[in-house]
């Protein structure tokens, strides 16, 4: 996951978000212009790659309703100049202890923000870290606890794409699910709108996997069998009207080796949605050809190309089907001795 590294750190900020009682939050200002130097380009490329790879991410765009979600608002006068880095990373703490104040959430820890640049697209990313007791071993061979940033160990955390929201895309906005509804009040804080279209959301998955096959340079025979089994999983939990989950999707067609698939269903960058029940009929994709033009309407099996049942030429650009039925045969027949 090289290309997740940031180009350019631009601002970074850290602030801590206590929980004082039960259901009580206290905001503490940390350091809203932290120094760029290597550690911090570390700390912020590890949560953006650990955040890359994330399979159970949501998207969406920021809500309309900045009265009651106003993180927009704050990012917004950043973005114009109006208020520095420190002071819209403390206006958004302000909002995001007020959300976790409203919802069972976590127990509050380090709050990060970093504005960046990757491939010439900025981004703002937050992230909530807590402290890690480990041990290790002093000069004189004993040993004593250190305290560090689980940094793999996060769950909160929330990306947004500044040349999205400023091109006014469908989806610009990403954040962390997790389990249940845990992950709620980060969603109000960012003032995420997510609506989720089971055949949207079933087609880009089909996509994703079909992209994969490809990047992996699998044979025909095992690129038909791999989106095979894609079908039988997705189609199997379609009956038991079971959400998908992008990582355990990718646990059961590749036991051995999942990783390369959630790395891709799980890039932020494809913007995929999981926990949708996937729709029947934009699974098709996986195993059938289908096109239309002015003139005519195809559409078969993937595995009938491999079967010869199907001929594509690509120098003459064109398809020959074979084994017509006979009632079309004979149709065909008549309309070629009518004219």
């Amino acid at each position: 996951m090289e290309g997740q590294l940031a180009d350019n750190i631009i601002s970074v900020a850290i602030h801590h978000l206590e929980k004082v009682d039960a259901g009580e939050y206290q905001v503490h200002a940390g350091n809203g212009a932290l120094a760029v130097g290597n550690t911090a380009k570390r700390l912020i490329d590890d949560l953006h790659r650990l955040y890359a790879r994330r399979p159970s991410k949501a998207y969406g765009r920021f809500s309309t309703d900045t009265d009651n979600f106003p993180s927009s608002l704050r990012l917004r006068e950043y973005i114009i100049g109006t208020a520095t880095f420190e002071e819209t990373t403390l206006a958004l703490m302000d909002t995001l202890s007020k959300e976790a104040s409203a919802r069972p959430a976590s127990e509050g820890g380090h709050v990060f923000f970093a504005h960046f640049a990757r491939e010439e697209i900025q981004y703002i990313l937050v992230a909530i870290v807590n402290d890690k007791i480990s041990a290790a071993l002093t000069e004189n061979t004993d040993l004593e606890d250190v305290k560090h940033l689980d940094v793999d160990g996060y769950r909160f955390a929330g990306r947004v794409n500044l040349h999205g929201w400023d091109n006014d895309q469908e989806r610009y906005v990403s954040f962390l699910k997790g389990k249940g509804a845990v992950s709620e009040y980060f969603k109000a804080f960012l003032g995420c709108d997510t609506t989720v279209l089971a055949r949207v959301e079933t087609t880009n998955m089909v996509e994703a996997l079909k992209d994969f096959a490809e990047k992996q340079n699998m044979n025909p025979a095992e690129r038909t069998s791999f989106l095979d089994r894609a079908v039988d999983i997705l189609s199997r939990d379609v009956k038991l009207d079971k959400p998908v989950d992008f990582a355990a999707l990718a646990n059961e067609l590749l036991p051995d080796d999942p990783e390369p698939l959630i790395e891709v269903l799980a890039d932020p960058d494809r913007s995929l949605n999981d926990g949708f029940v996937a729709d029947r009929r934009a699974l098709k994709g996986l195993v059938e050809f289908k096109q239309k033009t002015s003139n005519w309407t195809v559409e078969f099996a993937r595995k009938a190309l491999h079967e010869e049942k199907v001929r594509f030429d690509p120098v003459e650009n064109s398809l020959t089907l074979l084994d017509v039925p006979e009632n079309m045969r004979q149709e065909l027949i008549k309309e070629i001795e009518g004219d």
